[in-house]
């Protein structure tokens, strides 16, 4: 029988590829923000002159922000597909939840993500929502860039995502998630 490594070990191997990736990702960054930024920008003038609803272009990112349960659900409906579907977020996110990020412009809520977590070292990012009209205009980057700050000033080690294949680009690529193996089993 092999040893196992100890769990400290795994973590500390872990943590050093992340690094280590993330040290090379870093100088594409910058020039990726900045094609990035130019398309949306183009992005934002093209659909405004095909009539799309207009943003005040001020976004306020709130951390455990306040919320009516009825906004939350329809960006939820309308971000995943599904009919509207009565669901009490509020006493779910403040039973279950390191915190969670408002995104808002004006009174009108545009964004949302749930940051849940273990107690301890792991915060796990959930439903991260944009209105349908909001949405490319780096909205949910802040909403993630958000979730960072608070999830690191609470003392987590890691913010664990998991996602459908074609929002690889917006973890990897926008919010700065490197990809690691991870586990699934179905329940139902």
């Amino acid at each position: 029988m092999g040893a196992h490594p100890r769990a400290d070990d795994v973590h500390a191997d872990r943590r050093r590829g992340l690094l280590d990736a993330a040290g090379r990702l870093r100088p594409l960054r910058g020039r990726l923000d900045r094609v990035r930024r130019a398309g949306h920008r183009a992005a934002l003038r093209a659909r405004l002159a095909q009539g799309a609803h207009p943003l005040t272009g001020v976004i306020a990112y709130e951390w455990r922000g306040e919320f009516a349960n009825d906004a939350v659900n329809v960006l939820h409906a309308e971000g995943f597909g599904h009919p509207y579907l009565d669901i009490d977020w509020h006493t779910q996110v403040h039973r279950h939840s390191l915190g969670w990020v408002c995104a808002r412009d004006g009174e009108e809520l545009v964004g949302f993500v749930n940051v849940a977590w273990d107690g301890d070292a792991h915060a796990f990012v959930l439903d991260t929502l944009v209105a349908s009209h909001a949405r490319r205009r780096g909205i949910g980057t802040g909403l993630i860039a958000t979730a960072v700050e608070h999830a690191k000033a609470a003392g987590c080690e890691w913010l664990h995502v998991d996602f459908e294949d074609h929002l690889a680009g917006y973890y990897f690529d926008a919010c700065g998630f490197v990809p690691t193996r991870a586990g699934l089993i179905a329940l139902r």
